[in-house]
């Protein structure tokens, strides 16, 4: 396939992805692209190592989404407990200046 083709893919894939996984995101196209290509090409490695697709079979949209949304979830997962981190230290930072005061 040609790298228009992933590109093409990945957005198509990434956008469905993102229509069919709760929450709000705030990727781009460039996001949202590199999302359908990181999950066609996590649900193809994975269905190699585990033997579902041989090497001349190509994984299928449907495969490509599951594993767009499986990183669209780790993001969700890894990206929540930043901002979850960040607020626990502005509300610690808010009551030590409150209690200063």
């Amino acid at each position: 396939m040609s790298v228009l083709g992933w590109v093409l893919f990945g957005f198509i894939v990434g956008l469905v992805a993102r229509a069919i996984t709760p929450g709000r995101d705030s990727m781009g196209i460039v996001g949202t692209t590199l999302l359908g290509i990181l999950g066609a090409l996590f649900a193809g490695w994975l269905g190699h190592a585990l033997g579902w697709y041989s090497t001349e079979g190509m994984g299928g949209f449907i495969s490509a989404t599951v594993g767009a949304v499986v990183v669209l979830a780790a993001y969700h997962f890894f990206s929540g407990r930043r901002k979850l981190a960040q607020l626990q230290r502005r509300s610690s930072s808010d009551e030590s200046h409150r209690d200063v005061a």
